[in-house]
């Protein structure tokens, strides 16, 4: 069985053909225990394999997916395409980068971001070509036209081939696609992230024809309605640091969120979680949900959301539920946006 909903990316890379749903493979290393290879191995290739023909899955992973903020993530994706060598062209690989060594501070000095994809490529091992790079936040030090400027002409040195953007605003956005086509900004979408800044987001970039990579829809799970209570989280999960999980008063309001939307996908015989990818995947024609997943059985699932349908009623009962819950707590760390580096 193979999925329906296929879509293309933007920007240089409006040729490229993907599954209306991509995979998220942070979280198979940035745990306290990375999943073991053959499970890992299982999820991404079952994804891979529900694309029809001709179709690329759009995987994303980073220089600093681990605890360690090292390249594990990337060292896990070249194991499983020394194994699988023939899926390396099904796949298109964008890698988040443009942090200091070991760190999550993003440096866009062109010393760093040289050293970064240097280090992604050579973590990568001749496995696979990174399709797109982008920093893992946009670096107000400096000017996005001279970060984008000098990531074109790493391409021309044939270090990648695309460029795509990562919690970027609107403007910067506008500015960053003059200087060289964006192929894809990756942004957090889901009905409990729906900020006025996320629906700017949306329309400039479907203006401009570049896609969105909507990164946790399912609202880091907490919307599949699996997660009762703080003690679901297991120890040292990056959930248990974040305000709308370990804040009391937050987790509890935020329930009736998901109660509503569970409400609603019971009317339609289906899940939560297949309701908020398939309504991320609704909020325009190239918006491309990005669920994690580290089970082949939840992979498909995943994947396979995008195909549901829903009725202009229904999707209007969708945007009811996000207008009258007021999601209580911040994206993080209770942080101010700018020390974040949202929306820059």
């Amino acid at each position: 069985m193979t999925v329906q909903s296929v879509t293309t990316l933007g920007g240089t890379a409006s040729h490229v053909k993907v599954g209306k749903v991509a995979h998220g493979v942070m979280m198979m290393t940035w745990t306290p225990k990375p999943v073991p290879d053959d499970i890992a191995f299982e999820a991404i290739k079952a994804g891979i394999d529900s694309m029809p023909s001709g179709v690329r899955m759009y995987i994303s992973s980073c220089e600093f997916f681990s605890l360690a903020y090292d390249t594990a993530n990337l060292e896990l994706l070249a194991r499983f395409f020394e194994k699988y060598p023939g899926y390396a062209d099904r796949v298109f690989l964008a890698v988040h980068g443009g942090s200091q060594l070991g760190s999550l501070k993003i440096d866009a000095s062109p010393e760093n971001l040289r050293r970064s994809i240097t280090n992604i490529n050579a973590a990568l091992r001749g496995t696979k070509r990174v399709d797109l790079f982008q920093c893992g936040r946009v670096d107000q030090s400096y000017p996005i036209w001279e970060t984008i400027g000098l990531l074109k002409g790493f391409i021309a040195e044939g270090l990648f081939d695309h460029i795509g953007m990562t919690e970027c605003s609107a403007a910067t956005v506008r500015r960053a696609h003059a200087v060289h086509p964006i192929t894809a900004v990756e942004i957090e979408v889901s009905p409990w992230s729906m900020e006025s800044e996320t629906k700017k987001v949306l329309a400039t970039a479907q203006e401009l024809d570049i896609a969105v990579i909507a990164y946790s829809p399912l609202g880091r799970g907490f919307l599949t309605g699996q997660i009762k209570s703080f003690d679901d989280i297991p120890e040292g999960d990056l959930r248990r640091r974040l305000t709308r999980f370990c804040d009391p008063e937050c987790f509890k309001a935020n329930l009736a969120l998901v109660d509503a939307l569970t409400a609603l996908a019971a009317k339609k015989s289906s899940t939560p979680s297949k309701l908020c990818i398939a309504f991320v995947a609704s909020l325009g024609p190239k918006v491309i949900p990005i669920p994690g997943s580290s089970s082949a059985m939840r992979t498909l699932e995943n994947t396979y959301a995008a195909d549901e349908y829903f009725a202009p009623e229904e999707l209007a009962e969708i945007w009811k539920i996000i207008d009258e819950y007021e999601v209580k707590g911040d994206r993080y760390f209770g942080l101010d946006p700018k020390a974040m580096n949202l929306w820059g």
